[in-house]
């Protein structure tokens, strides 16, 4: 029997690059390796506002079929209240919703695999406010490659899931994610 997780970031155009192997390998380690893991693409969102909206109101019919639903926002607007709402919420419509906001944002997973060359501590970039412009994507630049599609986001978080446990370490958002998972394949 098959396992399906829809995966749900706030802007999938280059997020989905990171969030489906992320998703495949944490899933996997949770007790389904072989689950079918889909980033959503359709609707396209653009920002938290506009996938906060369409979680509540236009996905459970599209999508209220599927096993598990992964929401992927980040953390400056993703409050613990509002995340644990928002679960409630689904769940009074039969929907298993977990939220993972990242901190500060989802590229800091992609960073985990070369925290030596990020030009500032972990703990720092994992704080700081434009994560994105001044730390990921200078290491983009020199890790990357911007003929693939994702422009090497894909290896960037292959690196970082060679040590999953390090990465749990790392992001302790995972690793509580990871045991989330595991908890409802049990219940």
């Amino acid at each position: 029997m098959s396992f399906r997780v829809l995966v749900i970031p706030e802007d999938p155009t280059q997020n989905g690059y990171i969030l489906r192997p992320l998703v495949q390998a944490i899933v996997g380690d949770a007790g389904r390796p072989q689950a079918r893991v889909v980033v959503l693409t359709n609707p396209r969102f653009q920002g938290y506002d506009h996938a906060l909206r369409a979680i509540r109101e236009d996905l459970p019919g599209r999508y209220g079929f599927w096993d598990l639903w992964l929401f992927f926002p980040d953390a400056d607007r993703a409050s613990p209240d509002a995340m644990g709402d928002l679960e409630r919420a689904l769940q009074v419509q039969g929907i298993r919703l977990l939220c993972c906001p990242a901190q500060p944002e989802l590229e800091i997973y992609a960073c985990a695999g070369f925290v030596c060359e990020l030009g500032e501590p972990w703990d720092q970039a994992r704080r700081n406010p434009k994560l994105k412009e001044l730390v990921f994507a200078p290491l983009l630049q020199k890790r990357g490659d911007f003929r693939r599609a994702g422009q090497g986001r894909d290896l960037l978080i292959a690196e970082a899931l060679q040590n999953l446990p390090r990465l749990y370490r790392l992001c302790p958002e995972l690793k509580a994610l990871r045991d989330r998972i595991e908890k409802c394949l049990t219940a």
